[in-house]
């Protein structure tokens, strides 16, 4: 369970969050949406610790988590990009990834799913994009997470690899477990997310279901609703 509460974050004088409540309080894959500068990547870091925010609180599983460290053991982030030490090899970066967290480990499976095996003794800077991200994938699912944040995770993949990622995706979520999912690919979304929040001007616009989100706006899918909320936004 996650819950924010009158979560408060501004950068100079920039407002970023205002105020921003939510609650998650059961499994699934839950997809935060916004145009840029909406919050979602603030959200995301102060939920990681990596942003600390001027006022409000963040619980996970009943423990209050700003200022501490050890809860990030239960979560699992994916950056939206990679930046790995470009001279370190593939199998090196597993290895000591594995060992600073010492949990349960299924990256055997996940390399050769993501037919990462040619590339483990190659240098993370002579990879292409795509095969960094694929890295990335085994280095975010590799561990037994309650909590698992994505952040733009289908960017670079090809085709196959996406059909793997959202096998992953499904096979988490019917494990019991919390999926945090932003991305801009809104077929992604509608296939996959149980619920949509969606993000405008650092407060929550929409909390629900694709189809209440559709049946709000009059539209007929997810990519024209958001439109619609985004086009009544800049007309007011």
């Amino acid at each position: 369970m996650v819950i924010i509460k009158d979560l408060y974050k501004r950068f100079g004088s920039v407002k970023v969050l205002q105020g921003l409540d939510l609650t998650i309080d059961e499994p699934g894959i839950f997809a935060i949406l916004g145009p840029n500068g909406s919050g979602k990547t603030t959200l995301i870091k102060s939920i990681l610790g990596m942003v600390i925010p001027q006022k409000g609180d963040i619980s996970i599983d009943g423990h209050h988590v700003l200022g501490q460290w050890d809860y990030r053991n239960k979560i699992s982030y994916m950056p939206q990009i990679a930046n790995f030490p470009q001279n370190l090899r593939v199998i090196e970066l597993i290895n000591m990834i594995k060992n600073l967290r010492q949990e349960t480990r299924l990256d055997q499976p996940l390399i050769q799913m993501f037919g990462l095996t040619p590339f483990l003794d190659k240098r993370l800077g002579n990879l292409s994009g795509g095969t960094r991200q694929k890295v990335n994938i085994v280095l975010t699912f590799m561990f037994d997470s309650p909590l698992i944040i994505l952040d733009e995770p289908t960017t670079g993949l090809d085709p196959v690899a996406l059909i793997y990622l959202k096998q992953l995706i499904q096979q988490e979520k019917e494990r019991g477990k919390t999926l945090l999912i932003t991305t801009h690919i809104m077929n992604l979304v509608e296939e996959i997310a149980d619920r949509v929040v969606f993000l405008l001007d650092g407060n929550i616009y929409f909390n629900g279901t694709v189809k209440a989100l559709e049946e709000q706006t009059g539209q007929s899918n997810l990519e024209r609703a958001i439109a619609e909320i985004l086009k009544k936004e800049y007309e007011a």
